[in-house]
């Protein structure tokens, strides 16, 4: 059986944790700052975990990140 692709984009994306919850960086962090609350924004420095369903497609799309 011949190897599966992955996704590039998906696998710069994401990393999986030794858990095996898939972590993510969150979003609305990159411009326009001024006008975001500061509780977003401090908010969104931690990382982000996928529900299971999620994480589940995603690995799916990149088989072979770990």
């Amino acid at each position: 059986m011949p190897k599966m692709k992955t996704r590039r984009a998906v696998a710069k994306r994401i990393s999986v944790t030794a858990s095996g919850k898939v972590k993510i960086k969150k979003a609305n962090l990159r411009h326009i700052l001024t006008k975001k609350k500061q509780k977003n924004k401090v908010s969104a420095r931690k990382a982000g975990y996928l529900n299971a369903k999620d994480g589940q497609n995603m690995l799916k799309a990149a088989p072979y990140v770990k």
